[in-house]
């Protein structure tokens, strides 16, 4: 089975690198996601994640104040990214090498979904029964 069959394709939440992390905090909320995307600031640039991991570690380990953080201050860049047409297989290997839970789905440097580890599971779960 390949990445494109199971990766959300629609409602994906983004946010602009420049806003303050508590509107990216409000988006996740309202949304009820983990991560939102951040966008790319230029054509040639690189897509970014902002996960809850990434905003606990900012600002509970680290004592940030978020009054003060923007999404800049907090995101990953680049975001670990695949192609739709790589088997979910290796998907899966590069969430547990990596330690994430979610991978960007990008093609010609543009953003075509998102794969998490739920979805992987949540295949293998339908296909057992």
């Amino acid at each position: 089975m390949l990445v494109e069959e199971i990766m959300i394709k629609e409602n994906l939440v983004s946010i602009s690198p420049m806003a303050p992390l508590k509107d990216a905090i409000k988006l996740m909320k309202e949304h009820k996601v983990k991560s939102v995307i951040v966008q790319k600031m230029r054509a040639e640039d690189a897509y970014g994640i902002l996960t809850y991991k990434s905003i606990l570690s900012s600002i509970v380990a680290e004592d940030g104040d978020i009054d003060l953080l923007n999404v800049y201050d907090v995101y990953t860049k680049p975001a670990i990214q695949l192609s739709k047409e790589l088997d979910i297989k290796y998907a899966a290997q590069m969430m547990i090498k990596n330690g994430i839970k979610r991978i960007l789905v990008i093609d010609n440097n543009q953003l075509e979904g998102l794969v998490t580890m739920s979805d992987i599971v949540g295949f293998l779960m339908d296909d057992i029964e």
